[in-house]
């Protein structure tokens, strides 16, 4: 059963690209790079052990927005996150001919 969503407001160095991420509670990935990291179990509780590296696997669009698809380098897990203004798209389209 999942928990309720615990917002953690931080600021972070991309461990991928290396650019300085303001966080807003919602952050969850580089918005430079889509890059992410394996950190929660549920949204928000940063009780993930390994703290795999999550990269960009897909892109698509959903009525109520874009939203990417994460795979963790480390466990394979797979997850879907919304996008935010600011993140780009285009690179990750340029590299995967999306």
């Amino acid at each position: 059963m999942p928990k309720k969503f615990q917002r953690n407001k931080e600021d972070f160095t991309c461990a991928h690209c290396g650019a300085e991420v303001k966080g807003d509670g919602y952050t969850n990935h580089c918005p430079a790079c889509l890059w992410s990291r394996h950190v929660d179990v549920f949204p928000g509780d940063r009780q993930a052990e390994y703290g795999g590296m999550m990269r960009p696997k897909d892109i698509e669009q959903k009525a109520r927005g874009w939203r990417i698809l994460h795979k963790c380098e480390e466990c394979g897990k797979e997850m879907w996150v919304r996008t935010k203004e600011g993140d780009n798209l285009d690179l990750f389209v340029e590299k995967n001919g999306k």
